[in-house]
């Protein structure tokens, strides 16, 4: 009978130290690229809410009306925001993954309240975040051991 081989350290699993299989890291260098692109989007999104009031449709009555520019600043500011956290995602920031989840957590709030403006996009964007917040979440770097 054969002993069976002692996987190395470096095949064991990291004991807390993070989950740096590659599906994981796939995972939240994807959500990094998402939040760039989101974040670009919604700069763009919001620069139309901004200039044209007639590029979203009109809505009657509705329990969280915003006038669009209002709207369009908030799209602006979470989408500079966001673009930068991807960026920092993407270089491997420590503080980003935090800020991520959290941003990633605001944005699907606010596209929820931007539903009635235009439905599908804020559907798509609100699927986007909801796998942002996984990949960020599932994720755990490796630490350095002292």
């Amino acid at each position: 009978m054969t002993a069976q081989p002692r996987p190395s350290h470096s095949d064991a699993p990291s004991a807390g130290y993070g989950d740096t299989s590659p599906w994981a890291t796939g995972g939240a260098t994807f959500a990094g690229v998402l939040m760039l692109v989101n974040g670009i989007l919604a700069v763009l999104q919001g620069i139309a809410a901004i200039s044209k009031d007639d590029v979203y449709a009109r809505i009657g009555d509705y329990v969280y009306k915003i006038n669009l520019t209002g709207w369009g600043w908030i799209l602006l500011v979470l989408g500079v925001i966001a673009a930068a956290v991807g960026w920092g995602i993407l270089s491997g920031a420590a503080w980003a993954r935090a800020v991520g989840i959290a941003l990633a957590s605001l944005s699907l709030v606010v596209q929820f309240l931007f539903l009635p403006y235009a439905p599908l996009w804020s559907l798509i964007r609100m699927a986007i975040d909801v796998f942002v917040i996984w990949a960020l979440a599932s994720y755990r770097p490796a630490r350095a051991h002292t």
